[in-house]
């Protein structure tokens, strides 16, 4: 199935600092990690962002780039690029500090009618630039399939209430989610996460992802549940991990042939060896992330090696 990615969201420069107090500069930011997955997956994606044209805004259109990422027009219009500061722990698990800021420009143009349109993390709800996101899904519903990625930010979204309300309006919008059960747990603290996934499944998509780190994934869809387990692997760090196995998930349902508005009775009724192949591929593709420092997934040779 030949088309395009449209991906809208963050994209900025991680500063990890590691337990032993050493710091590194990547390019980050979850969309901009998902449009960087799928690319290196072979597909034609672009991204709708918001930079500034500074040495860190560079850092992250060249990196980009190199692996075949169009940036829209309008992307790089911020004053200034963002910043996440990710302190890891022993484990390699990442705690996030951010700088940031995030919109869109009312010069920002893509291409018409991608396959899919992917938002996620900070860019689908903080303001000014998330009711802008929102809209555009909006549009898009008409002839693209719609996947989410809430990446919960605690120290931006705020109060966990608000942010589910949030949430829960992009859920509405999607055909694809995947979440993590970290992000389950700050969302609906206390509550049973199947429970709260099942409700999300009820609320319109034809598949919802859970993921849990090292102990693997769950979908749900109208046909049933697939679990799968993670490849075990010596874990440098996590950063970009959850957004690999986003590019992968898309990539997936997109191998299937079942993207683009005018599949989505299909993708609704996607059988479960279908789905089970799709998350056995996504986790070798978070797994391979995590065993190299940060968010640097896998290309398509590389994965199928």
């Amino acid at each position: 199935m030949s088309g395009h990615a449209l991906v809208i969201g963050e994209a900025l420069v991680d500063v990890v600092v590691t337990a032993d107090g050493s710091v590194a500069r990547h390019p980050g930011g979850s969309p901009a990690n998902v449009a960087l997955g799928l690319a290196r997956l072979g597909r034609d994606a672009e991204l709708l962002t918001w930079m500034g044209d500074d040495a860190d805004g560079a850092l992250v259109r060249d990196h980009l780039a190199e692996s075949g990422v169009t940036l829209c027009a309008g992307s790089m219009d911020a004053s200034a690029t963002s910043v996440a500061t990710a302190t890891l722990d022993a484990t390699g698990a990442a705690t996030y500090d951010f700088a940031l800021e995030w919109s869109l420009s009312p010069q920002a143009r893509t291409r018409p009618e991608p396959m899919v349109v992917h938002t996620g993390s900070i860019g689908a709800v903080l303001e000014p630039g998330g009711a802008s996101v929102v809209a555009r899904l909006e549009a898009a519903r008409d002839t693209s399939t719609i996947s989410y990625d809430p990446n919960a930010r605690p120290s931006l979204m705020g109060d966990p209430v608000a942010a589910r309300v949030a949430v829960e309006r992009i859920v509405a919008l999607s055909d694809i989610v995947k979440v993590s059960d970290e992000d389950v747990a700050w969302l609906a603290p206390g509550e049973d996460l199947e429970q709260v996934l099942l409700g999300w499944l009820a609320m319109g998509p034809s598949l919802v992802v859970v993921t849990r780190g090292g102990e693997g994934a769950t979908a749900w869809t109208a046909e049933g549940r697939v679990d799968v387990r993670a490849p075990r692997v010596a874990v440098v760090d996590t950063v970009g991990a959850g957004d690999s196995f986003m590019g992968g998930l898309i990539d997936g349902v997109w191998e299937a042939g079942l993207l683009g508005a005018a599949q989505r009775s299909q993708l609704a009724s996607m059988d479960l060896d279908t789905v089970s192949a799709i998350l056995e591929r996504c986790a070798r593709i978070a797994a391979i992330t995590v065993s190299r420092a940060g968010a640097n997934p896998p290309s398509k040779p590389e994965l199928d090696a």
